[in-house]
């Protein structure tokens, strides 16, 4: 399956729900598509990956480039209900304790 990102704009927050496998041939596709939101000015970010099944290094990678990114600017990227496989990456990389990781979506939007 491929990669697929639903963005929902709230009131504070930009909700991503990623979906699929996230990995070298379109992380620069979710790493921009984090960009483009940055660039209008929302630097409040939830990336929602309880529908992601892969997560490679290079996925990290931009979702570690957008955190540094938005906090530049007053922001912060946080994580919403990440799959099993997904938890297990972030924790393998030493990235549960850079990003704040919330059970469900609802608490992750309602942290900012």
């Amino acid at each position: 399956m491929a990669m697929e990102i639903n963005v929902s704009e709230m009131r504070r927050v930009r909700l991503f729900e990623v979906m699929g496998r996230v990995d070298s041939t379109n992380a620069t596709e979710l790493g921009s598509t984090l960009d483009k939101a940055a660039d209008d000015g929302n630097n409040n970010l939830v990336l929602d990956l309880s529908g992601v099944e892969y997560m490679s290094s290079a996925g990290l990678r931009e979702m570690v480039r957008i955190l540094k990114r938005v906090k530049r600017n007053g922001g912060d990227l946080r994580i919403a209900n990440p799959s099993e496989r997904v938890k297990e990456v972030l924790e393998l990389a030493g990235l549960d304790s850079i990003f704040e990781i919330y059970p469900t979506q609802v608490e992750a939007v309602g942290s900012f």
